[in-house]
């Protein structure tokens, strides 16, 4: 897949330039890719991703300032508190999707994420899997790969649900664990890999 032209010429990955919506290209450009740092920033991260989960980004994205203030700005104590009024509230909220699997898990996470060991934090456990080098450029970008297998598979260990292989790839993304940028796109000379 070749990247794509957006209004401004600039010539971006594929899947951010097809839909030539400002918000995607924008996301792209400032965010996709490039470090995150904090636990309720990769607390949100990681919860977007898994509303994603069988929808497209851009939905996701429409909604993210609802998802914010859903979910108290993702403050991991705050969410952790929830109860089962909160999730009716939220399976009531038409501004976000309303999933309940995906709010449970949300809650959950957030409880797993306050309980993980002391010196343990979801930062840790992220950069504890980067890969040790590029994909090679050009090459296919994949939906998983053996660190997101691993990633998901230590996040489910200390109790986070709703984060496959491919739930946490898509992290790692997003987040710039990795640099998926496509060699056409204006970005792709940007090699942003590891969490401050």
């Amino acid at each position: 897949m070749t990247g794509v032209a957006g209004a401004d010429g600039r010539i971006r990955c594929a899947w951010a330039g097809i839909e030539r919506d400002e918000q995607y290209q924008r996301y792209h450009d400032l965010e996709w890719g490039r470090a995150v740092a904090g636990e309720a920033e990769l607390f949100e991260r990681l919860s977007l991703e898994a509303f994603q989960s069988g929808l497209s980004w851009l939905t996701i994205l429409r909604k993210r300032e609802a998802f914010r203030t859903a979910f108290a700005h993702f403050d991991p104590a705050v969410v952790a508190s929830y109860g089962q009024g909160d999730v009716e509230r939220l399976m009531e909220d038409a501004s976000i999707v309303r999933n309940r699997l995906k709010i449970n898990a949300t809650i959950g996470n957030a409880k797993a994420l306050l309980a993980l060991p002391s010196g343990t934090t979801l930062g840790s456990l992220i950069a504890s899997e980067t890969p040790a080098s590029n994909r090679p450029a050009g090459a296919p970008i994949p939906t998983q790969t053996p660190e997101s297998r691993q990633l998901a598979k230590s996040l489910k260990k200390h109790g986070f649900s709703f984060v496959g292989p491919t739930t946490a790839y898509a992290m790692m993304q997003a987040i710039g664990v990795v640099n998926d940028h496509q060699p056409e796109c204006w970005l792709a000379p940007e090699r942003v890999l590891t969490l401050p």
